[in-house]
């Protein structure tokens, strides 16, 4: 598509419909792993309604880089990952709390947890309660190992970081003979939410088809383990264990990561006939190209080649910094990138540019940049409407426009805690110097945005 096409795109989407208008999903999730994937869904345009147990809500409320929060209010991953949402404080512990959420489950398409096995039974509020009221009803259980099989049985907790070390991510992601290496995001997290939107989509697919819903069942691990590519059927199929590599691709050679005199990193790939004779070009090594041991990539897979084609590479980047090294795998057509640290990534305009980093415009939270999601949609592109909100936030306008209740009866449920507000605590309640009326929803039109 024409470039100026997609500058259009870019500042327009907020006039486009939204590709999940009118789907309706009840979120009772925690951490990461549970509100990621219903913000993804958000994005699209799914109302969203975030069950939180008052006054304290989601733990991840608490969980915050060196103790920072944004504004003084709310955790950075937090805010990146609950956009769009609305905000009820629910106690599902209280018998009128379950009623509330059977009301709303009535009326919803999807409901989405990531609480221990057992847990939504024991509050009434599991897959088959909500069945016999709503047969169409989409219910996805996300939790580290499933709902059944030994290590559901044992009601063993799980994050991230467990995930990441019981599945081997870990282990692999490290570099040989040294400790396992944790990510310092949430793939576990973040990837399993997306599968978990995935298999929602297809849900809904066969509900237009048949008219029925479904249990969808989500392990955490089963879902990392997915994107360890060819580990498994490597291992089953040879016998042989993989081992850790470091920035080292094993399926392709060259392919890691190399030091240059400027002390940076830059990433080299020339798997191709052609892309590894420019590589040697580059290097003033014309005849690498040409010797027995590296003339094939098959060949220079084998261990004892790839060590020493690597080692010829790693010795003539040290010559060059990573800005003369990217300019000559472009005069010679194979692919190189200098390693970007997490400033360089921030700060980069082409991101900027394309739309995917973006200013936001929050009632409560002010003018602050986030990411976008990261796929462009011509006719039904995603958006942030909105951001994160204080534990009960939308209590009212959830209880009147979604189930008619009256002002008594929200009362009701204030007097027997049913419903609640925020604690007076940072992660839980708005800004300090907010106005008491910034971001409350007064209205909303028909697409679902909301008005002051």
């Amino acid at each position: 598509m024409a470039e100026k096409t997609w500058k259009n795109y870019r500042d327009k989407k907020h006039f486009k419909p939204l590709p999940l208008k009118d789907i309706r999903v009840l979120e009772v999730g925690t951490l990461i792993l549970g509100p990621v994937g219903p913000g993804f869904a958000a994005l699209m345009g799914a109302e969203v309604i975030k069950c939180e147990i008052p006054p304290l809500g989601d733990t991840a409320r608490n969980m915050t880089p060196f103790g920072y929060m944004f504004r003084g209010a709310f955790p950075p991953t937090f805010t990146h990952i609950n956009v769009n949402k609305y905000w009820l404080g629910l106690d599902l512990h209280k018998p009128e709390g379950q009623k509330v959420f059977l009301e709303l489950a009535a009326k919803s398409d999807v409901i989405q947890t990531n609480l221990r096995p057992g847990v939504m039974e024991k509050w009434n509020a599991g897959y088959f309660h909500i069945k016999e009221i709503n047969p169409r009803i989409i219910y996805i259980s996300k939790t580290g190992f499933g709902e059944w099989g030994p290590y559901a049985a044992e009601n063993r907790p799980s994050n991230d970081g467990a995930a990441q070390g019981l599945c081997g991510y870990a282990w692999m992601s490290s570099f040989s003979g040294q400790p396992p290496l944790k990510s310092g995001v949430y793939p576990c997290d973040d990837y399993g939410g997306l599968m978990g939107e995935m298999a929602i989509l297809a849900a809904l697919h066969h509900r237009d088809r048949t008219g029925r819903g479904q249990f969808i069942d989500l392990a955490q691990t089963e879902n990392i383990m997915r994107l360890m590519s060819w580990i498994w059927p490597y291992q089953h199929i040879t016998g042989n264990t993989a081992m850790p590599s470091g920035n080292r691709d094993v399926s392709i050679c060259p392919a890691d990561s190399f030091y240059c005199k400027d002390c940076g990193l830059v990433a080299i790939a020339a798997p191709a006939p052609e892309e590894f004779k420019g590589l040697c070009t580059a290097m003033g090594r014309p005849e690498l190209a040409e010797d027995p041991r590296f003339k094939d990539h098959l060949t220079r897979l084998k261990e004892e080649n790839a060590t020493e084609i690597l080692k010829i590479i790693a010795d003539w980047s040290r010559t060059k910094s990573a800005g003369e090294i990217e300019e000559l795998a472009e005069k010679h057509g194979f692919a190189a990138s200098r390693v970007k640290t997490a400033k360089d990534v921030v700060e980069d305009k082409h991101s900027r540019e394309r739309g995917f980093v973006a200013e936001i415009d929050d009632p409560l939270l002010g003018r602050y940049h986030d990411y976008g999601f990261p796929v462009m949609m011509s006719k039904t592109p995603p958006r942030v409407n909105w951001g994160v909100r204080p534990v009960g936030f939308d209590n009212e306008y959830v209880l009147t426009h979604l189930l008619g209740k009256t002002e008594d009866e929200i009362k009701g449920l204030y007097e027997c805690r049913a419903i609640g507000k925020w604690a007076d605590l940072p992660g839980r309640k708005p800004p300090s110097d907010w106005d008491g009326r910034s971001g409350i929803i007064m209205a909303r039109d028909g697409d679902g945005e909301g008005k002051e």
